[in-house]
């Protein structure tokens, strides 16, 4: 059995000058625009999709801004529960207001750790006797 499928996006704009007004000739204004926008649809992914939708937006004039904002609109709102969020996160590296607190503490640890590490001469790394000499003042 041959499966075939298309999508498209179609937007068409005309405009309909005032009389006695020239403005519409002016500069690099276009009084009719059309776009068609068509790919396979049978084997498209998610993000396939996603992707094509972006291109017809910005064909229609959207700003990138605002096309991202709006696809992360779609996870990060009241109606998408928490796990999923949090899957979204960890899929792309990314912190959740709420954590934050939890990052710093681990950052602290961290650069205490460093400065601990740093204490020797010209910032070599002690071994445990040097380090507990000199925090004893030996």
């Amino acid at each position: 059995m041959t499966y075939d499928a298309t999508v498209q996006f179609k937007f068409d704009a005309t405009f309909t000058p005032t009389y006695g007004s020239s403005s519409w000739t002016d500069g690099d204004y276009i009084p009719e625009e059309h776009y068609l926008i068509t790919a396979p649809a049978a084997d498209l992914n998610a993000k396939q999709y996603f992707k094509l939708f972006e291109k017809f937006m910005l064909c229609v004039g959207m700003c990138p801004s605002s096309i991202r904002s709006g696809a992360m609109s779609l996870v990060f709102n009241d109606w998408t529960s928490e796990e999923e969020q949090r899957k979204v996160c960890k899929e792309y590296e990314l912190t959740m207001d709420e954590d934050l607190e939890d990052k710093f503490k681990e950052w602290k640890v961290r650069d205490e750790e460093i400065v601990r590490l740093k204490k020797g001469p010209m910032g070599t790394v002690l071994n445990e006797e040097e380090l507990t000499n000199l925090e004893e003042g030996q």
